[in-house]
């Protein structure tokens, strides 16, 4: 049985092997409502605990600025920059 050890280590040699941190560009058009999911996608995985034996939890400070910037980018690109604010709080409104 693998450990999270080993896991955490083999997540760390995929992340550090050559070329992946290398810039990619691709052209991608998607709706903007799965723009609004893949945004609150990544935000939501981002708040999730760290736990070394997961990929997310292999991620560097840098890795997360990057993810929430492409998120930003996103919702900026497709307009929805002011929707997503006013959605997170009506989200967290309800919580209270």
């Amino acid at each position: 049985m693998i450990t999270k050890n080993e896991v955490a280590k083999v997540f760390d040699t995929v992340l550090s092997i050559p070329g992946m941190s290398e810039m990619v560009k691709f052209d991608l058009k998607i709706s903007r409502k799965n723009v609004l999911l893949l945004s609150h996608f990544i935000e939501q995985g981002l708040l999730l605990e760290k736990d070394e034996s997961s990929l997310i939890g292999s991620m560097s400070e840098d890795g997360f600025t990057d993810l929430k910037n492409l998120s930003q980018e996103c919702l900026q690109k497709a307009g929805l920059v002011e929707l997503n604010q006013k959605l997170l709080s009506l989200s967290e409104a309800c919580k209270s």
